[in-house]
């Protein structure tokens, strides 16, 4: 019982103190505090995340929709992931920045505790084999993180991704979401 009581009268005196610490004078009820507290936020970064690639969902015949999941994994202190991750495709000489999914939102904002995952997906068309003008076999898939420039390579897993113009491949990156959702 004893320690029971402490452990509350503790827990009372850091209540007190903290909102004691949080006020304003400016009236705004602490939100200028929070605010702070959200901005002051740091964003995930390559050298603070594990990832991993896959297993994905290969699109079977010319035309079918693939799927490639990646996971990222905090491996430091809480962080924050703003937007969505930057995916770039390769083939040969040539390179393609993704377009974000239809409906993904630049400015979701999610906050990844330490070890916890979140996974996005690159979704895709399979193109034409060996025909550079339908499908580019694509050999490397590099991955940065919102408000990051260092990018994490990896082996591209499936076949090749149609084309829909010399600038554009059929191909698009998903926001981030809870692993396992």
């Amino acid at each position: 019982m004893r320690t029971a009581s402490i452990a509350t009268a503790a827990a009372l005196l850091a209540a007190l103190t903290l909102t004691a610490c949080g006020g304003s004078d400016d009236g705004d009820g602490g939100k200028a505090a929070e605010e702070t507290a959200k901005s002051d936020s740091t964003a995930c970064t390559a050298d603070g995340v594990d990832l991993e690639v896959g297993p994905s969902s290969a699109a079977p015949a010319v035309g079918d929709e693939g799927a490639v999941p990646v996971t990222v994994t905090n491996t430091g202190a809480a962080c924050t992931l703003k937007g969505i991750a930057g995916v770039e495709l390769t083939a040969g000489d040539s390179s393609w920045k993704l377009q974000p999914q239809e409906g993904a939102s630049q400015e979701t904002q999610l906050t990844l505790e330490a070890d916890q995952s979140m996974t996005f997906t690159i979704s895709y068309v399979r193109g034409a084999a060996d025909d550079a003008e339908k499908g580019a076999a694509v050999t490397q898939l590099d991955v940065t993180l919102p408000k990051d420039s260092t990018a994490h390579t990896f082996k591209w897993p499936d076949p090749e991704v149609a084309i829909k113009s010399a600038d554009v491949l059929e191909a698009t990156v998903g926001p981030f979401l809870p692993a396992g959702d």
